[in-house]
Parts: C-alpha cells; sequence; structure tokens
C-alpha cells in the first residue's frame, strides 16, 4: 500500500515550487496563512506546519507581526572611505534602485551645522529616499548638504537620484567618507512601513560625513538599514 503524502508536507512543496518558479522572489511577502488555508483547503494549523518547514530549510523567515518572507541573502554593503552606492552593489552582481521621498530646503538642525562646518541657522538641502537591491528596500536615508555651496543640488536630485552624480554636475568630481559611526536601533512604525520590516525590529543606524579633496564637507548622511538584509563590511581606503 502507499503512503501518502503528508498534507503539510505537499503544501511546503507546492510553496516551494512557487519560489523557485519566481512567483515569490527574494524578499516578498507570502500570503497570509488564511489565504493560505483557503487556496489548498486546510486549516492554519497545517499551513504553519508547512511554513514551519520551509522555515527550517531557510526558505522562508517569519517576521514578528508582519508576516513570512522569502529568505534574501542579507546584502554586503561597504562603509569604507569611497562608497558608492549603485557602483559597488552592482559590482557584487546585485540590482540597485533608489526611491525619492523627500527633496526640500530648510535651516539646518545644530548638529548639521556642525557636521558640515556651517554657521548657525545657514541653510541645507535634504534628500531622504529608499535604497533598494533587486526591488526590495534594504535602507532609508536622508542626505543634507550646504545649500549656499551647491544652490542647484535638489534639481540635480529630481533629475538624476545618484548623490555622486548630483555632486559631479555641482563641481564636485571626487569624494570620500571622512568619518562613519554605527549603532543598533529598533525600527519606528514609519521605518517598519518602509523598509517592509515589523515594528521594534533591529535596524543598523550609520551616522557619516563625507568631505571633497580638499577636506571640506560636503554632506552628511544617516542610513538605517534593515538588519537582517544588510551585512555591513569594512572596505579597503
Amino acid at each position: 500500500m502507499t503512503r501518502r503524502t503528508p498534507i503539510w508536507k505537499a503544501i511546503a512543496t507546492s510553496l516551494s515550487n512557487d519560489i523557485s518558479e519566481g512567483i515569490y522572489q527574494q524578499g516578498n511577502k507570502l500570503p497570509t496563512e488564511a489565504v493560505l488555508a483557503a487556496r489548498f483547503g486546510v486549516n492554519r494549523h497545517t499551513v504553519r506546519q508547512a511554513m514551519g518547514a520551509l522555515a527550517d530549510e531557510g526558505i522562508v523567515h517569519a517576521r514578528r507581526g508582519a508576516g513570512v518572507f522569502v529568505a534574501m541573502k542579507p546584502t554586503d554593503y561597504p562603509i569604507g572611505r569611497r562608497v558608492r552606492f549603485h557602483q559597488n552593489l552592482s559590482a557584487a552582481g546585485r540590482t540597485p534602485a533608489k526611491e525619492v521621498l523627500l527633496l526640500e530646503t530648510r535651516t539646518a538642525h545644530a548638529f548639521e551645522a556642525d557636521a558640515l562646518h556651517l554657521e548657525t541657522g545657514a541653510v541645507v538641502h535634504v534628500y531622504e529616499g529608499l535604497s533598494l537591491v533587486e526591488n526590495t528596500p534594504i535602507a532609508l536615508f536622508r542626505s543634507v548638504f550646504p545649500a549656499e555651496r551647491f544652490p542647484d543640488m535638489l534639481a540635480h536630485l529630481h533629475h538624476d537620484p545618484s548623490v555622486t552624480a548630483a555632486l559631479a554636475q555641482s563641481g564636485v568630481a571626487d569624494y570620500t567618507r571622512a568619518s562613519t559611526r554605527v549603532n543598533a536601533k529598533l525600527a519606528t512604525v514609519t521605518q517598519a512601513l518602509h523598509l517592509r520590516i515589523a515594528e521594534h525590529a533591529p535596524i543598523l543606524r550609520t551616522i557619516s560625513v563625507n568631505a571633497d579633496p580638499d577636506g571640506h564637507p560636503v554632506e552628511i548622511g544617516r542610513t538605517w538599514f534593515a538588519a537582517d538584509k544588510v551585512t555591513l563590511t569594512l572596505s579597503d581606503p
């Protein structure tokens, strides 16, 4: 007599095949237990068993309060003196992209003015956005530039979201990382929504200052990385 395959195992195999065929890709959120239970005509407990089996194999992982996602290989992100988002990730065989969330001009906060060597009350340009790899968000960022030195910065960024390109168009052909600080945080509600992670999930925050070849600060940036999607690496100078 032929032994029947357990239903939960058949469901796990079916979902694994869907992932292999690209129906659900790295970083994608899988349907809810209720949706999958209806799809396969079983109860949620059976779906949970199937998900557990896929998690044990490293195919999916759960984020508390957010759902179950197709496992994504963490992206190596260099934080050395010469950091170029698109260039570095493209060289690693990944597909990078940026999504602009905010472009504005305002008065610099005290720590921004200090980092950029500006007078109190100086005006800065602010660029906030989302960094993506294979269409999966890995980080939120905020870049701040001295407005007097770079009056057309926002126009350049509106045309092309690349900071390197915008600085080049503004007369800074090269720049390097003058300093970087890294610390651990917990995701806020809005950060979690943008990064598609659970509220209070671990994130890594970097605070960095970039300078031109003469040592003058041209940008202070803060970036919040989803900790399970990124491995920060120290690159060569």
